[in-house]
């Protein structure tokens, strides 16, 4: 059983592929209609596979691939669309989706392609990422100030490299708690906080300027690159 989002503002075939998916694959589908918030979906959580419209209300399924794969996210995507000229399938594939499906179709060729898409291994995700003298290699869970390594426990690590992956936005408590702390049900923005407390202090014993890690005060956290 996979994890699919779908962002589809055609109801009649989003009930079509919802219930497809959902009552013969036995997948778990989360739907919208709405491009924004379709784009925040796929930002903010995890999906196996995502299939989007291309023309969508508020943001286009091409602008949000774009902005997906500008942020390093590696989710599958196909895209859907009624435009079936090859300039049209290749700005889309160009655009970071993996496959593209021209309407109309078949429920089960949807199907199928979506167990391609299963089937083929993630993408490789960037492992190093940096913000100001803080350097994370994601493949080795370290964290470095300088030359300085910075000791942190697995939430901790999972805390910095998901504020670090949305370097320059905000990033919501409500979006922390459901993405780092998705399998404990008792965590609170308390306990958030000070986890971003340790993070600073530690950042700060290693050489390194805590105030890249900023609080948004009634919202959430966001990393941003010192001043200069």
């Amino acid at each position: 059983m996979a994890k699919i989002l779908l962002v589809e503002d055609d109801d009649i075939l989003a009930d079509q592929i919802v219930n497809w998916l959902e009552g013969h694959e036995h997948h778990n589908v989360e739907l919208c209609a709405d491009g924004m918030e379709g784009a925040e979906k796929l930002e903010y959580h995890k999906y196996d596979v995502a299939v989007l419209d291309w023309g969508l209300p508020s943001l286009s399924g091409i602008q949000i691939i774009r902005q997906f794969r500008a942020a390093g996210g590696g989710t599958p995507i196909l895209i859907l669309t009624g435009r079936d000229k090859i300039h049209e399938k290749e700005e889309g594939l160009e655009a970071g989706a993996d496959d593209y499906l021209t309407k109309p179709f078949e429920i089960r060729e949807l199907s199928v392609r979506i167990k391609a898409l299963l089937r083929r291994p993630q993408a490789f995700v960037g492992t190093k990422m940096e913000v100001g003298s803080l350097a994370i290699d994601t493949t080795e869970h370290r964290v470095f100030c300088g030359s300085r390594e910075v000791s942190l426990q697995p939430k901790e690590f999972d805390l910095i490299e998901f504020l670090v992956r949305h370097k320059g936005r905000v990033v919501k408590t409500q979006a922390l708690l459901e993405h780092v702390w998705s399998s404990d049900s008792f965590v609170t923005s308390e306990t958030i906080y000070t986890y971003v407390r340790a993070l600073r202090k530690k950042v700060e014993e290693a050489g390194g300027d805590s105030s890249i890690i900023q609080t948004v005060r009634g919202v959430g956290y966001s990393v941003r690159e010192p001043d200069k």
